[in-house]
C-alpha cells in the first residue's frame, strides 16, 4: 500500500501549528476574559433589577 498524498513539506507543519497557537492564543487569553466581564456585568444588571423591582411600593 502506498501513500498517494505524498509528503507534507515543513513549512506547512510549522504553519499549521503556528495557527493553533496562535488561535488559542486569542480564544483562552484574549476572548475568554472579555466574554467572563460581559456575562458578569449581566448578572449584576439582573441583579440590580430584581432588587429594585423587589423594593418599590405596589
Amino acid at each position: 500500500m502506498r501513500n498517494e498524498k505524498g509528503h507534507v513539506p515543513l513549512r506547512y507543519w510549522v504553519l499549521w501549528w503556528s495557527l493553533i497557537v496562535v488561535a488559542d492564543f486569542v480564544f483562552y487569553v484574549l476572548l475568554t476574559p472579555i466574554w467572563m466581564g460581559l456575562r458578569a456585568v449581566a448578572w449584576l444588571a439582573e441583579f440590580r433589577a430584581r432588587r429594585r423591582r423587589g423594593t418599590a411600593p405596589g
